[in-house]
């Protein structure tokens, strides 16, 4: 089972595919990954090989768990496996093929996007499902909110911003960059005009790569954990904002699925928004 990060610094692989798939809610995972949910795919760790560790960075989320990701592209990397437990967790968006497993459950609904609503009938648990035993750990606690300012930040906090006004709309895309970049089902992007867009720290923190070829893809992280973070792009007047990183309700929902022909095999759209198989029309 091989995977790989968006600019293919880093490489990993496993002696066998997942034996599961879930979709994970927790506020650390829509911040690391910039959407609504992360889907990891747990894997017997036997065989697990990695390439290009030296390009691979690390955060400490919470106590003796730390999340990694490609210093150069921002990617998420699996997390190293351990004596005490037999399986790792890969994050499916960076599956080279088809894991030949499909999701099975929600967990952290708890902590849900309030962006997000689920429109599968899967099973959903409020945090670990019955059986597993975790700590679980509570959101960062945030200052009141402020009328018309919508809040952002990473998972270490050295990055926050914020946008006020109106957005102009959110959206799901599907195409493999995107889900390389975000390492899941697809991304979830909302898009405001930079005037409105502020840096209140940590700006000189952020990392951004871009694919060679691309005339747009570019991808902007915290340096410091592999949060994802907005990207403005002055030639067409925008900046791009992951859903995931948002610390309020922006109010707007994601309006259409774009890219669809390029969806993930494993990842079953159920919603009724608007799908185009490329670009929006």
């Amino acid at each position: 089972m091989q995977s790989s990060c968006l600019c293919g610094s880093v490489r990993w692989s496993t002696d066998a595919n997942p034996i599961s798939l879930s979709h994970c809610h927790c506020s650390r995972c829509r911040k690391q990954h910039g959407v609504a949910f992360a889907t990891y795919g747990m894997t017997p760790a036997a065989g697990f090989r990695l390439e290009g560790a030296d390009h691979v960075g690390a955060f400490e989320s919470s106590p003796g768990f730390a999340r990694r990701f490609c210093k150069r592209c921002g990617s998420t990397v699996p997390p190293a496996p351990n004596d005490a437990v037999p399986f790792v967790f890969q994050p499916a968006g960076n599956f080279d093929a088809d894991p030949g497993v499909r999701p099975a459950l929600h967990i952290f609904v708890a902590s849900k996007a309030p962006w997000y609503e689920i429109p599968d009938a899967l099973p959903r648990f409020d945090a670990y499902p019955p059986g597993v035993d975790g700590t679980v750990l509570e959101d960062h606690p945030l200052p009141p909110s402020r009328a018309g300012v919508t809040r952002g930040s990473c998972n270490c906090g050295a990055v926050a911003f914020e946008y006020e006004g109106s957005p102009i709309l959110a959206r799901n895309c599907h195409c493999q960059r995107c889900r390389k970049a975000r390492s899941a089902a697809h991304a979830a992007n909302l898009l405001v005009r930079p005037a409105q867009l502020r840096f209140s720290k940590g700006e000189d923190r952020l990392r951004s790569y871009k694919i060679p070829e691309a005339k747009f893809f570019t991808q902007v992280f915290c340096g410091d954990c592999g949060s994802k973070a907005p990207r403005v792009d002055p030639s067409r007047d925008l900046a791009i904002v992951p859903l995931g990183s948002l610390d309020d309700d922006p109010g707007l929902r994601p309006k259409e699925h774009i890219f669809v022909g390029s969806k993930a095999p494993w990842f079953e759209i159920a919603d009724a928004s608007p799908r185009f198989e490329e670009g929006a029309a």
